[in-house]
């Protein structure tokens, strides 16, 4: 079977937008929102391991990767939870299991909150989590910013936006003998596509944290009252969200799987073997009681 990854546009709205699919068109779908500061490359060695019984499709958020930057669209966290709702309508995919990472969990769990019955299960890896009380250290230096007037605030956050932050981001708190495991390409690449409007947008985003606290509450309900199966995998060497971050999950999800592998933020660059096995196992079954 092909299990190469294909690269393709199409329209979502106003927006072009660049994707990355693998798999049958009629198999099962896995749902792939990437984080910051990132794009639909991060998951480029994962879907060829699973694409032999998944569907898994990546895209690149508007203002990010190789989507365009419209001018009109709205960049927070509910503008791109709406921009993803509409390409998944635009692909014709009703139901997907949700993989939930960085940026992309709050984006993806406001996806699910929207239609619940649409999401089959989730994997969450190192993704922003709704538990004020189990963030890492790296948040404070955010936080400090909330001070700030709005105006500020930005300014301060995109003097941050810049190439060597980005190495720092893929690089968070990975020991020695791991870090070597994460390719330049990842803050090369992204670093190249960043301009002057791209950078804006990030500092806009990570702004947008601080009314992202008062949505926590809503993706902690979701969490308990829906209890969607979930595979939770997670590198705790992560200054955003160490291990007591996946714990957290388990207090909404006792029924979660949780697996805590050797290393941080990124694992599908250090342990993606590791991580495609343990979504074939998890996955399977929850295909074989859905069918």
């Amino acid at each position: 079977m092909e299990t190469g990854v294909r690269h393709r546009r199409v329209m979502v709205g106003k927006v072009d937008t660049f994707y990355r699919e693998a798999g049958p068109a009629t198999a099962p779908v896995v749902l792939l929102p990437h984080g910051y500061p990132c794009s639909s490359y991060e998951f480029r060695n994962l879907m060829p391991r699973l694409a032999d019984r998944w569907r898994l499709v990546a895209p690149d958020f508007p203002g990010a990767g190789y989507s365009a930057t419209p001018e009109d669209f709205d960049y927070s966290f509910d503008g791109y939870a709406d921009f993803l709702d509409r390409f998944v309508n635009q692909l014709g995919v009703q139901r997907f299991a949700l993989y939930l990472h960085d940026f992309g969990s709050p984006i993806g769990a406001r996806l699910a909150i929207k239609a619940p019955e649409r999401v089959v299960a989730l994997v969450i890896q190192n993704g922003d989590i709704p538990y004020e009380d189990a963030l890492g250290p790296k948040y404070a230096e955010i936080e400090k910013t909330w001070t700030l007037p709005a105006d500020e605030m930005r300014a301060k956050l995109a003097e941050a936006v810049n190439e060597e932050a980005f190495k720092e981001e893929f690089l968070n708190a990975l020991r020695p003998e791991l870090s070597d495991r994460i390719p330049p390409d990842l803050w090369k690449l992204h670093w190249s596509l960043v301009t002057p409007k791209r950078r804006e947008i990030a500092a806009g985003l990570i702004a947008g944290l601080k009314d992202n606290r008062a949505w926590f509450p809503r993706h902690r309900q979701y969490l308990s009252e829906h209890r969607p199966p979930a595979l939770i995998v997670w590198g705790p060497q992560d200054h955003y969200m160490p291990q007591a971050s996946a714990r957290a999950y388990l207090r909404d999800l006792p029924d979660a799987e949780l697996h805590l592998l050797d290393g941080g933020h990124w694992l599908l660059e250090t342990h993606v073997e590791e991580v495609a096995s343990l979504m074939r196992d998890f996955l399977g079954r929850v295909h074989a009681q859905c069918a």
